[in-house]
Parts: C-alpha cells; structure tokens; sequence
C-alpha cells in the first residue's frame, strides 16, 4: 500500500503536470470504484484542478466550489500517466481521467479490487475521511510521546493505526522499528523515555530518507513503480536474507495478508517472535531463541541429508 513518502511523490508529481488543468472527462470502467453518488462525478468534467492535498493515505484532487475527488489506492492501486489516446489492459484499469495534454489512470493489478473514489462537497463532508493520525513532521516530541502512549499496544500496531499517526503502514513500519532497534510487538507504554526520543527519531528520519529517495528516482517524471517492497529496504520484505548490520537472517510474524519482518538479533535481543500459523503448527516445539530456531534447522537438514539416498 503507497504510504507517506510514495503518496507525498505522487503529489508532487500530479501537481507538475496538473495544477491548473481543466478535467475534460472521466471514465469509470469499474462500477464499485466510485462510492458516493452525490455530487455526480460529472459535477467535476470541465473544471479546473485548482490543489492537491494528503489526508492519511489518501490523494485529494481539489475542484472549484469546495469539491473533493478522494482516492484511497488501498494495497494494489496505482496511478499512470499516459499520452491522450494510448489504451492499458482492461483487467487492470478501474477508471481513467482526461486532459488536454494526457490521461491519468487509476489502475489495479489484483483480483481484489479494494481501491475507491469519493466526491464530496464541502469542507466538512471532507473532514469525515480524516482518521485523526498526526503528521509526524508537525509534531513535538511531547505530543508523539502523548499519542504514542495513549494507548497500550504493540508498536507495530500503534504506529499503523491512522488514527494516531498518519501516512505510516506496514512496510515503512517496519523500516523505523529497525533504524530504532526495537521490537513491534514492544508495549508502547512500557517504553522508556530514551526508547520513545528514538523512535520519535526515527520514524522522521526513515521517511524523509525513503521521500528523499523516491524523489531523486522519479526526477522529472511521472512514479511508475510504486512498490512496498524495495531492494534498499533493510527489513521490510525480506524474510531469510541477512540483516544489513548483523547478518542474521530477517524473521516474520505473518497474519491476514500482511507480515512483519524484523531481525531478531538487532531488535529482539536473540528472541523469536511466535508465528501465528506456524507456531499453533509447532506448539511446545516453537523455539523460544533465534538460537534454538538455528539449532532446529541444523537438526532437521542433518536427518534429512541422513534419510536421503546416497550418491554413487
């Protein structure tokens, strides 16, 4: 799912080469994509974009006379940028917005089609899509540690729940609680104050970093390869590789259609994080150390070398 530094690129780049441009029509090919009816959509053809904005993970087209297009990418959901007239496959493409000098698609590659659309009028009708997450880069130290604590659950989930924090999902979660050396199952009241400052640190750092990246990336065009997974990543979607600082191989907590990664040396001191499917499979034979976890693999691939017929 495009999160802060992708969604704030996305901007930067839509206002480059839309800001004043008028809508001269809009193509829904998928009839669950638009979820509002009033305001029609025809409401917005023939007027000018006149601002862009962010509300959490969401992309705010902004339309004369307090008009909102809201998209909400959701985990597939991408923009494309492409010349007037060129087609795009029909299995991917949820709707496709027209302008003088191009066409912006809104597209899906999955078989879920979770991505949505909204137009609202009115700056409070607005305001009803806003989760209340602060901006990271608009807060004190003082008021993350009050969000932060507000609560008293797991980092993991405490940084991703959009009503606390805004912009920040599951990948670049991940990527903080590494630069930070802790745990994302971490209580977070039971976090010291040195152990708040980092991640305070961190969370800012990491995503002005990926921002910064994306931006020297994309350069003067359009983002075209928007992904949660990235080869620079140090921990996010890579599960069995070495970690960048202690070698050791990064480790999972897998559940619904997500899964976090970790390295259980640099940020759980040694301790391996419970699986859920796969360890409710092991039940008392689940490991308790990366250690014992090494110890086991050793075991099972020296019996099965063991148990296989030799080579002549």
């Amino acid at each position: 799912m495009p999160e802060y530094p992708d969604i704030t690129i996305y901007i930067e780049r839509l206002k480059h080469f839309l800001s004043g441009e008028i809508l001269q029509q809009v193509r829904i090919f998928n009839p669950f994509l638009l979820r509002t009816v009033e305001p029609s959509i025809e409401t917005i053809v023939n007027k000018q974009i006149v601002g862009f904005q962010r509300l959490g993970k969401r992309i705010i087209f902004v339309f004369p006379d307090e008009h909102y297009l809201l998209f909400h990418l959701m985990i597939s959901g991408r923009f494309l940028w492409r010349q007037p007239g060129a087609k795009i496959s029909a299995k991917i493409s949820l709707a496709a917005f027209d302008f003088s000098k191009g066409s912006l698609w809104l597209t899906e590659v999955s078989s879920k089609k979770r991505a949505s659309l909204h137009l609202v009028k009115g700056n409070e009708r607005l305001a009803y899509f806003d989760s209340g997450g602060l901006e990271i880069f608009d807060i004190s130290l003082q008021q993350f540690r009050d969000r932060l604590t507000f609560g008293n659950h797991t980092l993991k989930r405490t940084l991703t729940d959009p009503s606390l924090f805004s912009g920040i999902g599951n990948a670049y979660s991940d990527e903080i609680l590494f630069q930070a050396k802790l745990s994302p199952i971490q209580l977070s009241q039971k976090m010291t104050a040195e152990q708040i400052k980092e991640l305070f640190l961190a969370t800012r750092q990491v995503l002005k970093r990926w921002t910064d990246i994306l931006r020297r990336e994309t350069a003067d065009g359009f983002p075209e390869k928007v992904t949660a997974f990235r080869e620079e990543m140090a921990v996010h979607g890579k599960f069995g590789k070495p970690c960048p600082v202690c070698t050791a191989p990064i480790q999972r907590i897998r559940y619904a259609d997500n899964e976090t990664n970790y390295c259980p040396v640099c940020q759980t001191g040694g301790k391996l994080l419970a699986d859920r499917s796969l360890s409710r499979l092991l039940k008392n034979d689940w490991p308790r150390s990366f250690e014992e976890w090494e110890e086991k693999k050793a075991a099972i691939v020296a019996v099965a070398n063991e148990c296989s017929p030799k080579q002549k």
